[in-house]
């Protein structure tokens, strides 16, 4: 049997010829999974000598990366705002710029909430583990989905206060009324696909980046159906794609909506949009 750091060498280098960020830094990541150790372990014991099982999972493990499988789900879960999220092929992997509109709600406090796209779970779910709301209602048109986010808010002890429904967009509420809808809708146009990381392209579930047409769809009928499902002075706070903040402002009606706010993420690209509802129901 080889020893760790013979095994690490070899699987970072398949990884770079594989075209893989960082090789070393996730081929320590993947061992430390296939060994149930962490990093330190790996350090401190390069003369380590996995066994049969460690080893073949390790190289199962690599493989996969090779063919440009995300890491995460991989390894099955991914870390978003300070909590570690259950994900897989069914759902996209939370991204660090979606914890800006997970900032954004919690700052107005909402008493309920809508999620439309609720995906893995983790904007429900963190938004629900940080405030002391009434509940959430998830909106998801993916049944697989839906599995994988009642399994994250069982994880995160919010099963109670959310309430998982198959839907596509509102199709799925009758009269409910909420002080804030959130959404991180597909929004990639349907051309730049093509372009995305190997990762994102032939990994990750489409109908979750894409809208299939230029991107704008989805986020155009949530801006036109999100009044009739908002109490009174109640917001709609979306992720947008870079470029697109000119034509995602240009939606919103100002006889409907008080002035928006674009909030740019740490890039400066635009990303968070807050737009408030001037009626709504009572």
């Amino acid at each position: 049997m080889k020893r760790i750091d013979e095994l690490l060498a070899e699987a970072a280098k398949k990884l770079a010829d594989a075209g893989v960020e960082e090789p070393r830094r996730e081929a320590a990541s993947l061992m430390a999974t296939a060994i149930g150790r962490d990093a330190v372990f790996l350090i401190a014991h390069p003369e380590y000598k996995p066994n049969l099982e460690e080893s073949e999972t390790f190289a199962s493990h690599i493989a996969r990366r090779a063919a440009r499988e995300p890491f995460h789900y991989i390894v099955g879960e991914k870390e978003f705002y300070g909590l570690s999220f259950i994900v897989g092929p069914s759902v996209l992997i939370p991204r660090p710029e979606t914890e800006m509109l997970v900032e954004a709600a919690i700052s107005r406090d909402p008493k309920n909430i809508c999620e439309v796209g609720v995906g893995s779970g983790c904007i429900s779910v963190a938004i629900l583990k940080a405030l002391p709301s009434d509940g959430a209602v998830g909106l998801e048109i993916s049944s697989k989905a839906i599995e994988v986010a009642r399994a994250n808010a069982r994880r995160h002890g919010v099963e109670e206060r959310l309430e998982l429904r198959e839907s596509d967009l509102f199709s799925a509420l009758a009269d409910e009324r909420f002080e804030l809808i959130v959404s991180n809708p597909p929004y990639v146009p349907a051309n730049e696909i093509a372009g995305l990381q190997p990762e994102v392209r032939d990994f990750e579930p489409h109908t979750a980046l894409t809208d299939g047409a230029s991107g704008l769809e989805i986020i155009a009928k949530l801006v036109e159906q999100s009044p009739q499902y908002l109490s009174k002075g109640g917001w709609l706070m979306m992720e947008i794609g870079n470029g697109r903040s000119d034509e995602v402002r240009q939606m919103f009606d100002p006889a409907v909506w008080q002035p928006i706010t674009i909030v740019p993420d740490l890039a400066g690209i635009p990303r968070v949009v807050m737009a408030r509802s001037r009626a709504g129901s009572d």
